[in-house]
């Protein structure tokens, strides 16, 4: 192996993890992205499900044109029963490592509507409407990850 070659390699192991965040619902999907080298995430879009199925093709887009490191999916974690949702978005986890060969982290979003509203009224959207809020939420899934990683 070459000397530049092995310098490249090391260089782009080096180089800040991009990732992209989800809020799976069955109806939206709010995505976000974010960087660990500023340990900050941005609201991307959010994206509409179609019997509860994701827009692939939009996420496939997102993946392209952000070619994230890895992927992080809330999932709505609880001490009894697993909730419907976590199972949904824990088949998401499992559908978007095999789509993109990914590594997929999940962290526990019980509480990111709640942020992500806070956030909309201080930006001043109207809260109520989901659609405005989904993003958001997916960039506190995402900056909960990264601040949890940091800790480590």
């Amino acid at each position: 192996m070459s000397a530049a070659r092995s310098l490249n390699e090391q260089t782009a192991k080096k180089q800040p993890a991009v990732l992209l965040g989800f809020d799976y619902g069955t109806r939206r999907i709010g995505v976000a992205v974010g960087q660990q080298l500023t340990r900050s995430a941005t609201p991307l879009v959010t994206l509409t499900a179609r019997d509860g199925k994701p827009d692939w093709e939009t996420i496939t887009r997102l993946v392209q044109e952000w070619r994230p490191d890895a992927l992080v999916v809330g999932a709505p974690l609880t001490d009894d029963e697993e909730h419907p949702v976590a199972r949904a978005a824990r088949r998401f986890s499992v559908q978007l490592k095999r789509r993109y060969g990914l590594p997929v982290h999940t962290v526990d979003e019980r509480l990111s509507s709640h942020a992500a509203q806070r956030a909309a009224q201080k930006r001043g959207r109207r809260a109520g409407r989901q659609s405005a809020i989904d993003h958001l939420a997916a960039q506190v899934i995402l900056q909960t990850w990264l601040d949890e990683t940091r800790a480590r």
